[in-house]
């Protein structure tokens, strides 16, 4: 059964072509409603009760999810027309616009993964003993409060809540599970008419649940404010230190964190033989939730904050992120931009936003020019999960150009890593817009010349993120056949000096995508320029360091085939004549130790430097003082031998 549009002009605020919204949509339109969250709401009411129905207005949402739970109707979908298309200062036609954003609202939801949280209430709270004091009093009736003081003060007289004095040395952890270690630390004795302080001691170490840091210094965690259970105020500002005080007495219960991000150790390039490779997640994540974890990383979901960066900058797809998936981050992308196509548009402008992005649209629709017809919002969970495959991915798709709208929480350097390489793949149609203004926003869109496709055909690709790049990348420069990359992408070749290679392959032993790989028959350095992921590793083992990178984009068919890299002359063994390995390097070696080192003194002994393992091994058991021989084994004693020594025979 095909979904229902339910549509408003709100009050008469926009224009919407019901009649032409169902050709283009291919889905049955109410009539159109001038008030459905006021005097229509019956009418809403009515809809509902069908099921199937997308009510195209977002902000009465909680209005008519109400209403929904009322009647005991199925909950509707929405999507916002409004903001996003109907308010807006452009004359030209919004239809396919609207088109394009109702043919996202019908993609199905992909599921979320989440693990549960459980806080007791265990609440520890730090800062001078007024400040502190205070806000245990307003919390000891919901959490079980302890208050820790850097010195001994006079406690209050109250045992609503426990005060103790110390040194905060180590926190880790997050909302559920903190766990803390505290040096000089003294407990008060409680018991008699006056309460004293009891001895220090180092190393005492506690569990809590939530933390709330009052002290006004250094944050306990990097990116505090991604730290779910840790709340910091500035302790001179009252209204702050109320609302972080509100915050933690609602953090008791089970609570659902999203898994944002999901793993495969096995792709990881991180390590190999204790040899450090590729460490891009460990360097951005700013809550610190990435460790090392043996040749991979581990990511501890408790801390982890969904910000998306490991998994934009993971070159080998052991991180990708989870919340949503990134299939459906690329099936909304083509969705937008082949409906808009279809729908009679040409060339769409990508605007990516998240949340900070999304009130600004509002903001700019409400009060200002509003967007552009050609500018279709991408509202995404975590901006820095939005890189440069799914740039690439939108160009290849039929988009003029693709604008991300930064957010005071992301990180602007993996924005700017991101589009810089995006940039050096499909040229200059991606931008990274910093405004803060809402009439800016709008003013900058509205003056930009519409751009015009980039590819002739729209390609939609799929598979992996590294596919999805290259495939992207033959669409929008389908003549080129090597594009040259900035410093740090994971795409490139592996050079090789063949005056200083010996090929002794501990490259290739190392290489986490078997990118390097070697002939069991010759000698041989053999290189898959699609599978390197530039992680570092072979140039950090090589011995003779003749490996070094060229960041690049190879878009040739040798690319995804093995190219031999170096390769030398065999040498055959003196005995048998079978070949083994590299000629130059069994000469550099019997130049160096014939004649002049004890063990290969006499001609016999430096000859087996030339032979094979096996012949090695026959040469050295037959030779004179063999080291496989030993001595005589003693002769078998038989009965007749025990019995010549008795008396009675």
């Amino acid at each position: 059964m095909p979904k229902t549009l339910i549509l408003c002009d709100c009050a008469g605020s926009q224009s919407i072509d019901s009649e032409a919204l169902s050709r283009s949509t291919g889905l049955p339109c109410s009539k159109l409603h001038s008030a459905l969250c006021t005097d229509e709401i019956d009418q809403a009411a009515a809809a509902l009760t069908q099921g199937d129905a997308i009510i195209c207005c977002a902000q009465e949402h909680r209005i008519f999810e109400a209403l929904a739970e009322e009647i005991d109707a199925p909950a509707p979908g929405f999507t916002d027309l409004r903001d996003r298309a109907g308010w807006t200062a452009d004359t030209a036609s919004t239809l396919p616009k609207m088109t394009a954003l109702i043919a996202e609202a019908t993609l199905a939801p992909a599921s979320a993964k989440t693990i549960d949280i459980h806080s007791e209430g265990l609440c520890l709270i730090l800062g001078a003993p007024d400040v502190a004091f205070a806000a245990a009093e307003r919390l000891q009736d919901s959490l079980a409060v302890t208050v820790l003081l850097d010195t001994p003060h006079d406690p209050p007289h109250s045992r609503a809540y426990d005060v103790i004095s110390g040194q905060l040395r180590h926190a880790k952890g997050a909302l559920g599970q903190f766990a803390v270690t505290i040096d000089q630390l003294q407990q008060l004795d409680v018991t008699g008419r006056s309460w004293t302080w009891g001895e220090a001691r180092n190393g005492g170490q506690s569990i809590c649940d939530i933390i709330l840091d009052l002290r006004g210094g250094q944050p306990l965690f990097p990116a505090p404010e991604k730290r779910d259970g840790y709340l910091r105020a500035d302790p001179k500002s009252a209204p702050a230190v109320a609302e972080a005080t509100l915050a933690a007495s609602q953090l008791v219960g089970i609570f659902e964190k999203p898994l944002y991000v999901r793993t495969e150790p096995l792709l990881c390039a991180h390590s190999r033989a204790g040899q450090t490779g590729c460490t891009r997640c460990l360097d951005i994540c700013p809550t610190g939730a990435i460790s090392p974890a043996g040749d991979h990383v581990s990511i501890d979901p408790m801390i982890c904050a969904g910000c998306g960066s490991c998994a934009s900058l993971c070159p080998s797809g052991a991180i990708t992120y989870d919340a949503p998936p990134t299939d459906a981050l690329m099936r909304r992308i083509q969705t937008l931009t082949k409906t808009y196509l279809d729908a009679g548009g040409r060339a769409p402008r990508l605007l990516v936003v998240d949340n900070h992005g999304g009130e600004m649209i509002q903001l700019a629709a409400r009060f200002g020019r509003g967007l552009p017809a050609d500018v279709i919002p991408l509202n995404v969970e975590a901006l820095n999960s939005f890189g440069h495959a799914e740039t690439l991915a939108a160009l290849a798709a039929g988009c003029g150009e693709v604008s991300i709208l930064l957010s005071p929480r992301a990180e602007r350097d993996v924005q700017e890593h991101e589009i810089a390489l995006a940039a050096a793949i499909a040229g200059p149609h991606v931008h990274l817009l910093d405004v803060a203004d809402p009439d800016a926003l709008s003013d900058h869109l509205f003056d930009v010349t519409p751009p015009q496709a980039q590819v002739e055909t729209p390609q939609r690709p799929m598979g992996t993120r590294r596919q999805i790049t290259r495939q992207a990348a033959k669409a929008l420069v389908p003549t080129a056949e090597t594009l040259p990359l900035p410093e740090g992408a994971p795409y490139g070749a592996v050079l090789v000096s063949s005056d200083n290679c010996t090929l002794c392959l501990s490259c290739v032993s190392l290489c986490p995508s078997g990118a390097l790989g070697d002939n069991p028959d010759l000698p041989q350095l053999r290189f898959q320029e699609d599978a390197c992921l530039q992680c570092g590793l072979c140039a950090t083992i090589c011995p003779e360091d003749a490996i070094t990178y060229e960041p690049r984009l190879n878009l040739t068919s040798d690319a995804l085939s093995q190219v031999v890299l170096h390769e030398e002359e065999p040498f055959a063994c003196v005995e048998c004549g079978s070949l083994f390995g590299v000629k130059s390097t069994i000469d550099k070696i019997t130049e160096k130790l014939a004649g002049k080192h004890s063990m290969f003194a006499n001609p016999d002994a430096a000859r087996m430097i030339q032979m094979c393992d096996d012949c090695r091994v026959n040469a050295q058991f037959h030779q004179q003082n063999s080291p496989f021989a030993g001595a005589d084994r003693p002769k078998v004693r038989t009965t007749e031998d025990y019995l010549s020594k008795r008396k009675d025979h």
